[in-house]
């Protein structure tokens, strides 16, 4: 009797189970370090009736886990890399998202003496003149991307001073903001995430407001002509409801502390400098 009743639940629960809808989306730390994730997904989940599940990596990383058919959707920060994506094959589209900007931090002695500049480019100069310890991601993340260009625009290679003053983490933006709590140290940041971050200590928002400190976030489904497997239907849903009136919405909603941590711009053709 037990077993024909153990038997009965089970088959009753079988179809619930094929039924189930679950996604998989390769994005970035700052996504679901910031907190934006846990906003938004369940949102998304009410409206579907998909779960989506997170891999949250460095930009470059997550566009692996794409290239390799383990995720269905691509959420990243990195606009060449995302174009490169599509121009091998791995995506057909990539669409605008929203955007939010980085942010110099830096311990309040500042011995760069860089507050108060909105120049990043000139900021980081000082640091690497000052060789004051400054933290890296070091990951291929689109954070690491940023910094790099902005290094370069800065005429500054800071390969010679790794291990010295210039410290690559090679892990996400979290443990990099705690890295630089613990050290005194100076690192780019995504605002986002900085603002989630409790463990500030004695850093600050030092160097903001240049223009190109502008993070545009892009998102793609994954190629199924590339990938069999990848669900399709329920990544191209993902995609429409993001980057429709409701997902922008849920988007411009995030708030911490009463502060907006991105800006949908879904409908932007290009980013706004």
């Amino acid at each position: 009797m037990l077993r024909r009743s153990l038997l009965a639940l089970t088959l009753l629960a079988t179809p619930a189970i094929a039924q189930e809808r679950v996604i998989t989306i390769s994005s970035t730390t700052s996504t679901e370090q910031s907190g934006l994730f846990g906003h938004i997904l369940p949102l998304f989940r009410e409206a579907t009736g998909i779960t989506a599940r997170v891999v949250a990596l460095g930009t470059g990383q997550a566009l692996d886990v794409g290239r390799r058919g383990d995720a269905d959707v691509v959420l990243v920060h990195d606009r060449a890399a995302e174009e490169r994506f599509v121009a091998e094959g791995f995506a057909t589209r990539r669409q605008h998202v929203m955007f939010n900007d980085f942010v110099i931090i830096g311990p309040a002695a500042d011995p760069a003496r860089i507050a108060g500049s909105r120049d990043s480019v000139a900021a980081l100069r000082r640091i690497a003149e000052a060789r004051a310890p400054f933290i890296s991601r070091g990951d291929r993340s689109g954070t690491h991307a940023a910094e790099l260009r902005l290094w370069q625009m800065a005429g500054v290679d800071p390969v010679p001073g790794r291990g010295a003053w210039y410290r690559e983490v090679g892990q996400g933006m979290g443990p990099a903001l705690n890295t630089a709590a613990a050290q005194d140290a100076y690192l780019l940041a995504d605002r986002g995430t900085w603002l989630a971050f409790r463990n500030r200590q004695g850093l600050r928002i030092l160097t903001e407001g240049d223009t190109r400190l502008f993070n545009q976030y892009g998102v793609m489904l994954v190629n199924p002509a590339r990938h069999g497997h990848v669900k399709a239907a329920d990544g191209q849903a993902f995609v429409d409801w993001i980057t429709s009136p409701a997902g922008q919405a849920a988007i411009a909603g995030y708030r911490i502390h009463g502060e907006q941590l991105f800006f949908p711009n879904a409908a932007q053709p290009e980013p706004v400098s």
